[in-house]
């Protein structure tokens, strides 16, 4: 993936994924349901990602469009993910929902956490 300016990607198997999900959870973006994305302190290199479905932005979210997925962050996680993709990877040895960021000095076997 090249980026083209600063923001947050989805790669077109996590978004057809997360469509699923909306969909299994009965929420859409009609209803003003967007995908949360963030950064907070844990795991086993020292930083977590989190994931959720939301409907109220709060005054400094930083927001992003890609593939028609409505993606909001809070600004210090921002930091953190500026450039990176939300990508999905199934069958036997798929591990689900990650992130292809490239601001990680370093992550953890499971994908679920990394280092700056």
């Amino acid at each position: 993936m090249v980026a083209t300016d600063n923001g947050i990607y989805i790669s077109a198997k996590a978004k057809a994924k997360v469509q699923q999900l909306m969909q299994e959870a009965n929420v859409s973006s009609d209803d003003g349901y967007f995908l949360r994305v963030g950064v907070v302190g844990g795991g086993c290199s020292g930083l977590s990602y989190k994931m959720d479905f939301d409907n109220e932005q709060k005054p400094m979210d930083q927001v992003f469009e890609d593939k028609g997925i409505k993606i909001v962050t809070d600004l210090k996680s921002f930091l953190y993910l500026v450039n990176t993709e939300l990508e999905f990877s199934d069958g036997l040895n798929g591990k689900g929902f990650y992130f292809d960021n490239p601001n990680a000095s370093r992550s953890c076997g499971c994908g679920e956490s990394f280092a700056v």
